[in-house]
């Protein structure tokens, strides 16, 4: 096993600390000064017997109690880089022996077998619930990976219960109110009646069937439990995208999980943009198609060429960094431009029409997520797990910057799970963000 030593020091200092950073720093410091350094361990380091019982002896010394292993490792992340899906699901299933996984939510390569992989993860966990969906890159830890499985693992210590469900046929029914009847005879109650501070949703989708708004309007006409989640992706091949569930690979479909945590949980939105003063209404619109033909009564390509003060036939360079924004109290829901279709402008998610959407200008992605991060450490204590749903434009920007390495040490000291995605559901579907689900 791994990361048990990680996990063992980070109570020590979560408890000893109680969320003050001064505090913490002073902890890591007699962590250091006793013999065991904080910084030299990380959810991948081996259990090595000698210093869990250097670990044990020193938290007795300051007078910490170490929950148990079981309690300790009730959400694990771990990640398999072997060449079949089989492999990976062994391999995956050998670093989280020591557990008896309740839910397991993985994200994996395009490049392996659909089919065989989720037959394969079922066959290792045939006792757990399993959902997960293709990728255009992997993320664990402070890790970003390629033609990888990553999964998070949840014991019965972490979750209460949990129910799944597929949303069939997309893109010509919507099957939502049939996946939230079982749900509501799973939990005996009617899903517009559940506690939000007791449950919240994951949902993966199709990143390539265009149903998401459907699919996320209509979670909203029926419940107030926020579900939140990504669209699945191909490694940008843009041809087929696969959602996961219980030993079988769909398209053309969504996987719904209904979770009751153990642990307190928070819903995260984050986006690095920031509205300009320039506004333009969506005056002519196909909603189905995700297009828009004219702003303000004017053909939109030159509409957005204007805004982004560019000739007409540069504009589209300013997509990545300049999409617009569906304000909401100062707060923006990106909207991400796709490409040019004669005069119109195809987007990532759709416009209705008379919609008012702000021109976006780009901030600092690892500033702006590095802060939102670290206020929820400093509200919550402790983050014992995070399932990040993170935008491929995001992730190609940070590419381009060189800065995947400095934005996965946000992430370095939590336990963390997640993709590229092809889009993000929060409350609607939108863009260029990362919507993330944290337990405390």
């Amino acid at each position: 096993m791994a990361g048990q030593i990680k996990n063992m020091l980070d109570q020590i200092i979560e408890t000893r600390s109680q969320g003050d950073p001064f505090l913490a720093l002073t902890t890591k410091t007699k962590l250091a000064l006793k013999g065991v350094n904080p910084e030299k361990y990380d959810y991948d380091s081996q259990d090595n017997p000698w210093v869990i019982n250097q670990v044990r002896r020193i938290a007795q010394e300051l007078g910490v109690p170490l929950l148990n292993i079981a309690e300790d490792m009730a959400i694990k992340p771990v990640y398999s880089m072997e060449s079949s899906p089989a492999k990976n699901a062994a391999d995956l299933a050998a670093q989280l022996s020591g557990l008896s996984p309740k839910f397991i939510l993985f994200f994996a390569s395009s490049n392996f077998d659909p089919a065989a992989l989720a037959a394969a993860m079922q066959k290792q966990f045939p006792t757990a619930k399993i959902m997960g969906c293709t990728t255009a890159g992997e993320l664990v830890n402070d890790k970003v990976l390629r033609n990888s499985v990553v999964a998070m693992a949840f014991s019965a210590e972490a979750l209460e219960d949990v129910a799944i469900g597929v949303v069939h046929n997309l893109k010509t029914e919507n099957q939502v109110p049939q996946v939230f009847a079982a749900f509501e005879e799973h939990t005996g109650q009617k899903m517009i009646d559940l506690d939000v501070k007791q449950y919240v949703g994951l949902i993966l989708i199709d990143g390539l069937s265009g149903g998401e708004e459907k699919v996320m309007d209509k979670i909203g006409d029926l419940t107030n439990i926020l579900f939140v989640g990504g669209s699945a992706a191909d490694d940008m091949k843009l041809q087929t995208t696969y959602v996961f569930a219980n030993g079988k690979a769909y398209t053309n479909a969504a996987v719904l999980a209904l979770l009751k945590p153990k642990t307190g949980f928070e819903v995260v939105k984050t986006q690095s943009f920031c509205a300009t003063k320039k506004l333009l209404k969506a005056t002519r619109v196909n909603e189905a198609e995700r297009i828009v033909y004219e702003f303000d009564g004017k053909p939109a390509r030159e509409a957005y060429a204007s805004a982004v003060e560019l000739p007409v036939e540069q504009a589209s360079s300013k997509f990545m960094d300049q999409p617009f924004g569906l304000m909401v109290e100062e707060e923006p829901y990106v909207r991400g431009l796709r490409e040019f279709q004669d005069d119109a402008l195809v987007f990532f998610c759709n416009i209705k029409e008379g919609m008012e959407l702000s021109l976006l200008q780009p901030t600092n992605i690892v500033e702006d997520t590095r802060a939102v991060i670290q206020a929820k450490k400093e509200k919550l204590g402790r983050i014992s797990g995070l399932i990040h749903f993170n935008c491929c434009f995001r992730a190609l920007q940070l590419e381009q910057w060189g800065q995947w390495e400095e934005y996965g040490k946000i992430f370095a000291d939590i336990p963390t799970v997640g993709f590229s995605t092809y889009g993000e559901q929060y409350l609607g579907h939108i863009n260029q963000t990362s919507t993330m689900l944290l337990f405390t």
